[in-house]
């Protein structure tokens, strides 16, 4: 969060002044790319860059460049997640401070229970499908990872999250009936939460607009920053961040919203699937 928002701020004294990312880019030796990320807070900032940027945009009071930095440093303390570094791909870190930064996270799921509402021994099923060799220690570790994101549903300040989640998902029994049984049981419960939403797009909808699988949006506090658009991949991900892109995302979850059952004909939809279970 605290690197959004300082990203945020420096892309609004860079546009004040009229400088192109590339030109910010040149003033501390990088590519336009890297201002990009930097303003957008997925990567951590070299006091001396924010000094080199802070000189190039004219910002000459010390208290003001005092404050910039002192945030800069703040923003570069490792989450909380750092002590599972030897387990993340840099592409999934990125999405987790995003996670953590986020006001509202809309997804749409049609394989897994999203990660925000999954039960430890439904998360520990679906990490034993990829990590099926890894030592136990290991998977242990990979579920405390995904069980710690989820106390951002409970503390202060908590985002909205709504999910919509596709019938094929709740009636694959990964990890077998009990386990999917105490899933459903869980995603009713979460239902409670005054931020979470849960709706199921049924089986009987029959095609829909998201052909192109599962995602997640996200939007920040910060009104200037704009929306992001997370695709997982098998060994990759990509953000999305663009308007048009975000645009068609937004149609996309909207349709969904309205083509799956309500909220409270969601919470009977999972009263059948776990009974037919």
């Amino acid at each position: 969060m605290l690197r959004i928002t300082l990203g945020g701020q420096l892309r609004q004294l860079r546009q004040r002044q009229k400088i192109s990312r590339e030109a910010a880019g040149d003033a501390i030796r990088a590519s336009h790319a890297k201002i990009s990320r930097l303003e957008r807070g997925q990567v951590g900032f070299k006091e001396r860059d924010l000094r080199d940027l802070l000189t190039l945009y004219k910002v000459t009071d010390p208290d003001q460049c005092e404050a910039l930095l002192a945030l800069a440093r703040q923003a570069n303390e490792p989450g909380w997640w750092h002590q599972y570094n030897d387990l993340l791909p840099s592409w999934f870190e990125t999405y987790l401070g995003l996670e953590q930064a986020a006001r509202v996270i809309r997804n749409y799921e049609n394989q897994f229970i999203p990660g925000l509402l999954q039960t430890a021994d439904y998360a520990r099923a679906v990490t034993l499908l990829g990590h099926a060799n890894e030592p136990p220690s290991g998977i242990d570790r990979r579920i405390n990872l995904r069980m710690g994101r989820q106390r951002i549903l409970t503390g202060d300040n908590p985002p909205m999250l709504w999910a919509i989640i596709d019938e094929a998902a709740l009636r694959r029994a990964i990890g077998g009936t009990d386990v999917m049984r105490a899933q459903i049981d869980h995603l009713v419960a979460s239902t409670e939460l005054p931020n979470v939403t849960v709706q199921v797009l049924p089986n009987s909808v029959g095609g829909h607009a998201a052909a192109g699988g599962p995602f997640s949006l996200l939007r920040f506090p910060d009104t200037d920053l704009p929306d992001v658009v997370y695709l997982e991949q098998l060994t990759s991900a990509l953000y999305l961040d663009k308007r048009h892109d975000i645009e068609q995302y937004l149609k996309v979850i909207d349709l969904l919203s309205v083509q799956a059952a309500t909220p409270e004909k969601s919470l009977d939809l999972l009263a059948t699937l776990r009974a037919e279970l």
